[in-house]
């Protein structure tokens, strides 16, 4: 298990160390999920739905656009109704 100390700056501002950015993949504009867990807190990196089907990912989001795009339909129908 790696350790890291890290400052909180003004507005409650962290700096993640450069090598463990590089490693999880976090660039600017990424976005991370904070779990609370009694006293701590872990950072988590959520995937994408390219990265959690891997080959398949340009498959996996267009069923979801598809997906997306029938239930807006089927809203759209119940609201006229």
């Amino acid at each position: 298990m790696e350790k890291y100390r890290v400052k909180v700056h003004k507005k409650g501002l962290i700096v993640i160390p450069v090598d463990i950015r590089r490693k999880l993949g976090i660039y600017e504009g990424s976005y991370l999920e904070l779990v609370v867990e009694g006293n701590e807190i872990r950072l988590i990196v959520p995937k994408n739905l390219k990265e959690a089907f891997g080959a398949d990912g340009e498959k996996a989001l267009e069923v979801a656009r598809l997906i997306s795009a029938s239930r807006r339909a089927e809203v759209e129908k119940e609201i006229r109704s």
